[in-house]
């Protein structure tokens, strides 16, 4: 493993933001890992964890040693007839690895296809989509104690899941490294879920009556490309903004001048869609200089020219924030890392 210098981040973040790292270095095993960590500490760099860089936004080079992580392997246990154990390295692209997972027949993951970047980060933000989220197949997974470079093990507990929340968001924050996560998946049986968005429309256009999980994974993927677009071709981060979620006495306040507002409630709380809020503000297809917002689905803020700044995509977001905030009292809050 060699440590690099003054290495352009540009191709490992999907903005395509052009900045670079001080010091970079690609580990491939645990003890590149742990000699990278140490170099770090010895030198008193700051350590950014890299995978497949589509949660992240650079507002600037960064100063310390960027790790990417490129652990790779996928192992099975079956557990009985109905369910087997798959443990993913954190280096495993993760759309590969549900598609992995299809081509076995195993079920659980298909709602979450085509979702960008690697196995590692899944876990870390609790990534969702069509009615599923990491949390409902998790087991558990290993990281490595960045203190005293121990392995440990997290489970469905500990990683205290919420909506693109975990441990490793908050008070594990910067403390851990994800090694690799295993998933609890069906071998037969499946839950088949089409409640969500798109999915049973798209079925239908598909002409399937009875859906297996691979027409589901196969419309979930439709359904996406249809509204997101491909970061190979236009730099972007998929979704910019969480989803807010208010509280029920909010929410019927602003429903009164809202009334056509889509909403989902949960409790005393109600999830309020922020790309319908977003559109509603007048964002969707706005571009300022370099940046816009997409044309076809305004949570996703889109680098249009392939020449702006981290600082340019960053205050952009920002203006979007202020407005749904004047117009709806609404606060969005930011799905990517900023750096």
């Amino acid at each position: 493993m060699k440590i690099q210098e003054n290495y352009s981040l540009k191709k490992l973040n999907t903005f395509g933001v052009d900045v670079s790292a001080k010091y970079f270095a690609e580990v491939k095993d645990i003890s590149d890992l742990k000699y990278a960590i140490e170099f770090a500490k010895i030198n008193h760099f700051e350590i950014l964890f890299l995978g497949g860089g589509s949660n992240v936004l650079f507002t600037k080079d960064f100063g310390g040693l960027v790790i990417k992580l490129d652990l790779k392997g996928i192992s099975e246990a079956s557990l009985n007839e109905n369910e087997v154990l798959v443990t993913a390295k954190a280096g495993e692209n993760w759309h590969e690895f549900v598609q992995f997972c299809l081509d076995k027949n195993y079920g659980g993951l298909e709602n979450l296809s085509l979702i960008p970047g690697n196995v590692g980060t899944s876990p870390m933000q609790n990534i969702g989509a069509y009615g599923t989220e990491i949390k409902d197949t998790f087991v558990n997974c290993k990281v490595l104690n960045l203190e005293n470079l121990q392995i440990e093990e997290f489970d469905n507990v500990t990683c205290r899941f919420g909506y693109r929340e975990s441990v490793f968001k908050r008070e594990g924050k910067g403390k851990y490294v994800i090694l690799e996560v295993t998933f609890k998946l069906s071998r037969k049986n499946h839950q088949i879920k089409t409640e969500y968005g798109a999915i049973k429309t798209e079925l239908e256009k598909l002409g399937v009556e009875n859906p297996s999980i691979q027409d589901i994974s196969r419309a979930v993927i439709n359904i996406r490309q249809s509204k997101l677009p491909d970061p190979k071709i236009i730099g972007n981060a998929g979704s910019f903004f969480k989803n807010p979620t208010i509280p029920l006495e909010q929410f019927l306040k602003v429903q009164k001048e809202y009334p056509q507002m889509p909403n989902y409630p949960n409790g005393d709380a109600v999830k309020i869609p922020a790309g319908w809020l977003i559109e509603q503000c007048g964002w969707k297809g706005k571009q300022i200089v370099n940046v816009a917002s997409h044309d076809l689905q305004a949570l996703v803020i889109v680098n249009k020219t392939g020449a702006a700044s981290g600082k340019e995509i960053y205050d952009f977001s920002t203006l979007i924030i202020e407005s749904v905030l004047d117009k709806f009292g609404i606060e969005l809050e930011r799905e990517v890392n900023i750096i």
